[in-house]
């Protein structure tokens, strides 16, 4: 993965590309929770950690793309919206399991970590919790 799919990989996740007719858009990690089709796609997770990863030394650089940090603030404030708070869209609506609260709320500590720890340079800590999928 380049630096440039990454930051695309990133936008489709955060529902910020401009191709929103797109599969990855739509079944991206903020895509596939609206509107809430029940499933979740590990995946997406997977390939934003991916993209963090491609992207580290881009997030120790002084000036930091403004399409990286708003997408990844995207990914973050947006599902805990969503998702995580009582009052958000799938809670209040009875659409998501606990399971899948609880799984959301693992990949959303995981993801900002990550990036807080790879923007203040802890390259080696930012990856610790981090498990690759099996392939």
């Amino acid at each position: 993965m380049t630096k440039e799919d990454a930051i695309e990989e990133l936008m489709y996740q955060s529902a910020q590309h401009e191709n929103i007719t797109s599969e990855r858009w739509q079944n991206g990690f903020l895509g596939q929770l609206r509107p809430f089709n029940r499933i979740l796609h590990e995946e997406n997770y997977h390939l934003i950690m991916q993209a963090l990863k491609v992207l580290a030394p881009e997030l120790e650089k002084d000036f930091v793309d403004k399409k990286i940090i708003s997408s990844v603030w995207g990914i973050c404030h947006y599902a805990r919206m969503w998702a995580l708070y009582p009052e958000g869209m799938l809670q209040s609506n009875n659409l998501i399991t606990n399971e899948q609260i609880s799984k959301i709320d693992d990949w959303l500590v995981d993801i900002s970590y990550t990036a807080s720890c790879l923007l203040e340079g802890a390259i080696e800590e930012a990856f610790w919790n981090y498990k690759e999928p099996d392939n």
